[in-house]
């Protein structure tokens, strides 16, 4: 039998999006889905979960919860990556309230900035270790990998751990039609070209018959940008360095050196700037889930419509050779000609039965890509400070990220990235 695996299982909205939607494909029939997780509670309610919508969908895949991630990976065709290392109690709050202390706010703090690299730091050695075990018992695997910081954790697991990783983020995909449903214009025939690094990719080509859509697209945005609305930053970048960007204004304000200023508190009000909004987020999702588990776990009439993510479909795709494209997080072999080679790419890729197959890009504009190398500057310093177990730099990595350098001096990041360390304690490796 055939075996998905699915690593984070315990986050259970997500199981039911990539796994529900692995059930209701014909080619995946049959598979096993496979899942772990180290909170036991959680896994359980997955499983519960998944066997209900097995039932109520009539799907012939086989459910099963393993205890032992190893004997949970053991032959496993594919790998579903959704982890999250030290949760927002502990690990997120500190992410946040630390820095706070020196004067650094953050919106996120799940990808670059101070938190994204502390994000980084704990949970690339537990991937690593996946790796071990992807090595000893499944080698061929491809690993789909969901799980934030999207660049330096795709790019640990393909350089340091040996296994066949793509990241998968959901940007891309819903890039074009958020932007047109905002300025709306209608998506029919609208055809696309998007490459850059995780979020931060770029709408490269935006066109419907052959007709550039940009100017008509920039002269809505200019209208728009008069009221307050929730994508102001990414149209400011779009005004200032000609285009859009996939993520979204709350991650791309902190991506940044010209957004979330202490000396400039006008702007936070002026580009409608959600400061701490990660950690809402968290609260509420907690909250939702003591309502949501009842309707998830325990319905027996469970529905599900097959969702946007990539996962399925790449599946699908290698299993009937009927190809697929993706917006996948790959490695720099070339694709993109002005960004470096050892960095994570995100560009169109061609999945079928012979796996992922990128493809090239080439130069971006100078300007996208100047602005794409001051987040991998610090992405390939919190690498190295992983895989060498050097303080130094982690240092490197702060002091060189956008947002964190145009705000503290470099004794304050030195000293707040000491505060840190000390406050994640176990949730890291030691750093000497």
């Amino acid at each position: 039998m055939s075996k998905i695996t699915f690593l984070g299982a315990g986050s259970t909205v997500f199981a039911k999006n990539v796994l529900g939607d692995c059930m209701m494909t014909p080619a995946l029939q049959g598979f096993e889905l496979s899942l772990f997780d180290i909170d036991a509670e959680r896994l359980k309610d997955s499983e519960n979960m998944l066997n209900n919508l097995k039932q109520s969908i009539g799907s012939t895949c086989n459910v099963k919860a393993y205890s032992d991630r190893k004997e949970a990976l053991r032959g496993a065709k594919y790998v579903v990556n959704a982890i999250q290392v030290g949760g927002y109690d502990p690990c997120t709050i500190t992410d946040f309230e630390i820095p706070k202390k020196y004067g650094l706010r953050q919106t996120i703090a799940d990808t670059l900035g101070i938190g994204g690299i502390f994000r980084n730091l704990r949970t690339l050695p537990v991937m690593l270790d996946f790796a071990k075990d992807i090595q000893e018992v499944c080698p061929d695997a491809w690993f789909l990998n969901y799980t934030n910081p999207m660049a330096v954790l795709t790019n640990g697991m393909n350089t340091y751990g040996g296994v066949k990783t793509v990241g998968l983020c959901h940007s891309v995909q819903a890039c074009m039609p958020h932007l047109f449903k905002t300025l709306e214009i209608d998506t029919e025939g609208v055809q696309t070209k998007i490459a850059g690094i995780n979020h931060m990719a770029w709408l490269l080509e935006v066109t419907k018959d052959g007709k550039d859509l940009y100017p008509e697209i920039k002269r809505r945005a200019k209208e728009k940008q008069k009221e307050q609305h929730t994508d102001m930053v990414r149209y400011e970048l779009m005004f200032r360095f000609g285009y859009y960007v996939t993520e979204s204004s709350e991650h791309n304000a902190e991506y940044h050196p010209y957004f979330i200023k202490k000396n400039y508190p006008e702007l936070i009000e002026r580009f409608n700037i959600p400061l701490d909004e990660y950690p809402r987020r968290c609260i509420r999702q907690i909250e939702k889930w003591k309502t949501m588990r009842e309707e998830l776990v325990n319905n027996k009439n469970l529905e599900h419509n097959r969702s946007k993510e990539y996962a399925s479909f790449m599946l699908e795709a290698m299993e009937t050779n009927n190809p697929f494209k993706i917006g996948g997080n790959v490695m720099n072999t070339g694709l993109i000609t002005n960004l470096p080679r050892e960095a994570c790419v995100e560009v169109p890729c061609l999945v079928d039965s012979s796996g992922v197959t990128p493809t090239y890009v080439g130069d971006l504009p100078p300007q996208l890509a100047a602005l794409n190398r001051t987040n991998i500057n610090t992405q390939l310093l919190t690498l190295e400070a992983a895989i060498t177990g050097k303080k130094e730099h982690i240092y490197h990595a702060a002091m060189l990220d956008p947002h964190t350098a145009a705000e503290l001096s470099m004794d304050d990041i030195v000293a707040m990235c000491d505060d840190l360390i000390e406050a994640h304690g176990n949730w890291l490796p030691k750093f000497v």
